[in-house]
């Protein structure tokens, strides 16, 4: 982020506490990996890559805020940390740094610049509405897989799309290769959003965040669904009282545990998020062959195959 030298607003220490340490900087790889992978050395693509990880972390802290969740990352959320007023302005100015960052972005042809501004600016509106999608899902399991998708595709595959596209669009990449990286990044969404219901099933350290938190804000998550939809009648009740926040927090998640390893959730959505990184990996054919391509590949699998 461009700020001044002397900021005395806070807004740099608050923008640094969302940013560092880093997450695995996901997106901005992608979006390298996209150019390259459309014929940009990767060099050309560092600065616009970098502006879809400020739009990414931005929009992690306003869904801190949403949620009331102290730690992100592993550490002290931003919202815990300096409060509600701040943490709104630190993940607004962090999202403004996104298209700080590309318009002083130099040396390439000002419409493939636009291309990426149009790209990553409709990619903050998706992710937008998933969001209030989401809210539409909560304590509702009779909403369905197929919401779930459709809440996924905006919420978690915007930024993905955004990414990949938006690197393809940066290099100057063809109609044909658009279209792979739109299908690469839908898949690729899919799988990892799919992946990440199950880490958060597991415990604090490997996701980053606490595995309470969906229970708490009564977010039906990808393993509850396929949970709520294959259980027998008793196995339903006891999964619509572990979401409905009648029982302690602790408990609730210990009998979510419980029945998705019964009735076999757990393996139909590893099944699921594996065979949604298959069709990834398939939508890169149309790309050139090199490491660009090879790397996008490895995200796939790594997507599914991950404990953080």
């Amino acid at each position: 982020m461009t700020l001044p030298s002397n900021d005395t607003t806070g807004i740099h220490a608050m923008s640094r506490q969302a940013l560092l340490p880093p997450g695995k900087l996901l997106r901005p790889a992608l979006f390298l990996s996209a150019a390259a992978a459309a014929g940009m050395p990767c060099a050309d693509a560092v600065a616009a890559a970098l502006s879809v990880e400020y739009l990414h972390v931005g929009s992690l802290v306003h869904d801190d805020v949403i949620d009331g969740d102290v730690q992100r990352r592993g550490r002290q959320s931003v919202v815990a940390r300096y409060g509600t007023a701040n943490a709104i302005v630190t993940g607004d100015a962090l999202i403004m740094a996104t298209f700080q960052t590309l318009a002083e972005h130099t040396g390439l042809p000002d419409s493939r610049l636009l291309a990426v501004v149009r790209t990553l600016a409709q990619a903050g509106m998706d992710l937008c509405r998933g969001q209030a999608m989401e809210k539409s899902l909560h304590a509702d399991l009779d909403r369905g897989l197929d919401h779930y998708r459709q809440m996924i595709s905006l919420k978690t595959g915007a930024l993905f799309r955004g990414a990949c596209l938006g690197g393809v669009l940066l290099a100057g990449g063809s109609d044909r290769e658009q279209a792979a990286a739109r299908m690469y990044s839908e898949r690729l969404g899919a799988a990892f959003q799919m992946a990440d219901d199950l880490l958060l099933l597991s415990d604090a350290d490997a996701s980053g965040k606490s595995p309470l938190s969906d229970l708490n804000n009564n977010r039906p998550t990808f393993p509850l669904l396929v949970c709520w939809q294959i259980a027998d009648p008793a196995a339903r009740q006891r999964l619509a009282e572990a979401v409905s926040g009648a029982l302690a927090a602790d408990e609730a998640l210990a009998t979510v545990r419980e029945l998705l390893e019964t009735s076999g959730a757990l393996d139909q959505c590893r099944a699921e998020a594996r065979a949604q990184a298959v069709l990834a990996k398939r939508a890169l054919r149309i790309l050139r062959a090199g490491p660009g391509r090879d790397a996008l590949a490895a995200v796939a699998d790594l997507a599914v195959d991950r404990t953080q």
